[in-house]
């Protein structure tokens, strides 16, 4: 079984405006767990596995450190720690009382490696490492691994700004999060620059800046950049975001009061409507979150749901006595694990490399409860509780995180059912033997040759698989060749397939099978036959192949469908399977072309507006001197680059088109 999955380098760019984390991976599998785990393994091949652990048992450390068991392949299958290697080792040797799960893995085990550690602690911490490195098969693994966001109010300017940040804190400024999800972060964002005024431009766009731009107008910024409002001014609206963000809501809301009050006792009504409106953006945000503890500053609450064989953790953030939200996680464990079993390894994977509050609030009770919250202290710095609430408010919590633990895994347990109808329609439609489990989706996208890429997408009872995209920067001589473009990805995706995954050697039983079970073309009948030409000089000619060519006019509902031996074909308008063909189809062309914009903004970046036909440094200095940055160029509708000096109707629409005209 392959408990890596390393077979391709994924490259994924992000979609700011869709990102949503908690839902983007689509719906889980019905079965988590590799074929056959169920069943009872042959006695021959346990007790041959027995052979190789005793053989192993006799250079093990009598100390406490992390034990790895590998199969004949070398490939990762458990990694497990213990206070005592020796006699954790030897208890796998015993002939009798292990579960069919145990069994099994014993039964493939080759070979074992050990890493002593100072303590138990340092054991622990280091499993969870290694878990998240391996993903071995028969681990309890959290599958999303991304980092939260936060909120930064950037310093090192005279008018800070306030921003989505994401990864390691090298800003100067103050943080404010986790929060559960980007969307989370962008709806505070968009309430605190109504609540309080400031800016969320990048510093080279205040400094361009020669009048207020379209967020003053909607009252969503205080435009220090042009002084409509003076930097002591603008710095007391910042004092007044990192109160409220600091949990001190209720003083800021009612100073804010306080100021509406005065300013109506004055008849001044137009400035307590300003008061007003910001009193009301604050309790949006107050509203957003839902539920607020009133007698905890900083926690994480963990609740853990099981239905089906598949686990649900819901997991809610609060800080500073805010709710920041919450995500739901569904880790790959075996359905003989329980809620406890699976939250303790869950934990410290969580928390591997993310920032721990000093408390954490579990639904169930879990195993090494105590080591758990020393080494969560000792990476921390300062203690850190985990406890299983019994009553009270903290109890509630736990409980309003159970219900929504319970509610998000029925809608993901419908999905999967769902997506399930899909892949054996998907199957039927195509001819295929059974249902795919891995569905790759393949689109090139350029403007006339110009920074060509490939790219493939995979699909499977997940849903959409985004860190195993990849994308090809066009190596080819003459990348105008839409068919050759096809070619050279084909063939570079599985040459290097070939060398790291055989195919004779990839097992069906591991659950993200490395060869595709179905390969669909973004293309008609050429595409296709050029897909097959470079399979087959690789030896490759029994992999289902499909290519769908737009319909006539390019209307969705009437493409044609090309398949090796049989007559072109369309499916019924309404068809099911069409539209999720569809969706396959347009989520490749989506990461292409953003994936070919991103390489043409680099590319521009780099070598500067004049690459654009009839832009030279003259109209580039123009362009930057009007509008800031070149994200602004890039954003610009065409009656407003008309409106630049120096730059004609002729220029403009080149401008334009190069950064909207898709390939």
């Amino acid at each position: 079984m392959d408990g890596k999955r390393r077979d391709i380098d994924p490259e994924i760019e992000p979609e700011p405006s869709t990102e949503t984390d908690a839902e983007e991976t689509g719906a889980p599998p019905v079965e988590l767990e590799p074929n056959g785990l169920e069943e009872a393994p042959a006695a021959e091949a346990v007790a041959g596995g027995r052979e190789a652990i005793l053989r192993y048992a006799r250079l093990a450390p009598n100390g406490p450190g992390v034990y790895r068991m590998t199969d004949a392949n070398g490939q990762v299958l458990y990694v497990g720690k213990a206070k005592s290697l020796k006699k954790r080792v030897l208890s796998y040797a015993r002939g009798n009382g292990h579960t069919n799960r145990i069994a099994r893995m014993i039964a493939v085990t080759a070979a074992m490696e050990f890493i002593s550690t100072a303590t138990e602690t340092d054991a622990l911490l280091l499993e969870a490492n290694l878990i998240k490195r391996f993903a071995p098969p028969f681990n309890v693994f959290l599958r999303d691994d991304k980092s939260f966001p936060y909120i930064l109010l950037r310093g090192g300017h005279p008018a800070p700004q306030i921003m989505k940040h994401r990864g390691a804190r090298s800003l100067p400024g103050d943080y404010f999060g986790p929060f559960a999800s980007a969307g989370a972060v962008n709806r505070t964002i968009n309430s605190l620059e109504r609540a309080f005024l400031l800016r969320s431009c990048s510093d080279p766009f205040y400094e361009g800046r020669t009048r207020p731009c379209l967020l003053f107008q909607i009252k969503r910024c205080s435009a220090p950049c042009t002084g409509e409002i003076s930097l002591a001014d603008y710095n007391k609206l910042v004092q007044e975001a990192r109160a409220f963000l600091s949990g001190k809501s209720r003083k800021v809301q009612d100073a804010l009061a306080h100021a509406m009050e005065a300013a109506s006792a004055e008849q001044n009504f137009e400035r307590a409507a300003f008061y007003r409106d910001r009193i009301t953006a604050l309790s949006t945000i107050q509203a957003q979150q839902g539920i607020n503890p009133r007698t905890m500053e900083e926690a994480d609450v963990f609740a853990c749901h099981q239905d089906g064989g598949v686990t649900c953790i819901e997991v809610f953030f609060f800080r500073s006595g805010l709710n920041w939200g919450n995500r739901a996680f569904y880790p790959r464990a075996h359905r003989t694990l329980d809620c406890g079993q699976v939250l303790g390894s869950f934990l410290a994977q969580f928390y591997d490399s993310r920032p721990c509050p000093r408390l954490v609030l579990l639904s169930h009770a879990i195993e090494d409860r105590a080591l758990l919250e020393q080494a969560l202290s000792t990476r921390a710095g300062y203690r850190v509780e985990v406890a299983v609430p019994e009553r009270g408010e903290k109890r509630a919590l736990v409980e309003h995180a159970l219900t929504n633990a319970r509610e998000a895994l029925g809608r993901r347990l419908a999905e999967a059912s769902s997506q399930a109808k899909l892949l054996k329609g998907l199957a039927e439609t195509f001819g295929l033997a059974q249902p795919p489990r891995r569905i790759e989706v393949y689109d090139n996208s350029h403007i006339t040759g110009a920074k060509p890429v490939g790219v493939m997408i995979v699909a499977g009872p997940e849903g959409f698989v985004k860190n195993q995209y990849r994308k090809f920067n066009i190596r080819s001589a003459d990348k105008s060749d839409d068919y050759g473009m096809m070619r050279e990805v084909m063939a570079r995706r599985f040459k290097r397939l070939q060398a790291e995954a055989p195919r004779a050697a990839a097992t069906q039983e591991s659950e993200a099978p490395p060869w595709p079970d179905l390969v669909i073309i973004d293309g008609g009948a050429g595409q296709l036959n050029v897909a097959r030409e470079a399979l087959a000089e690789l030896g490759i000619v029994d992999l289902p192949l499909v290519a769908i060519a737009k319909g006539e006019a390019r209307d969705a509902g009437r493409e044609t469908f090309h398949q090796p031996g049989r007559e072109p074909f369309r499916l019924k308008a309404r068809d099911p399977v069409l539209y999720f063909v569809e969706r396959l189809r347009d989520e490749a062309h989506r990461f292409a072309v953003g994936s070919h914009r991103a390489r043409r903004k680099r590319d521009l970046t780099s070598a500067g507006l004049q690459e654009i036909p009839g832009v030279g440094p003259a109209r580039k200095r123009a362009l930057l001197r009007h509008f800031g940055t070149l994200k602004a160029v890039e954003r610009a509708a065409l009656a407003d680059l008309e409106t630049v000096p120096g730059i004609n109707a002729a220029t403009a629409k080149a401008i334009y088109d190069f950064f909207h005209v898709n390939g």
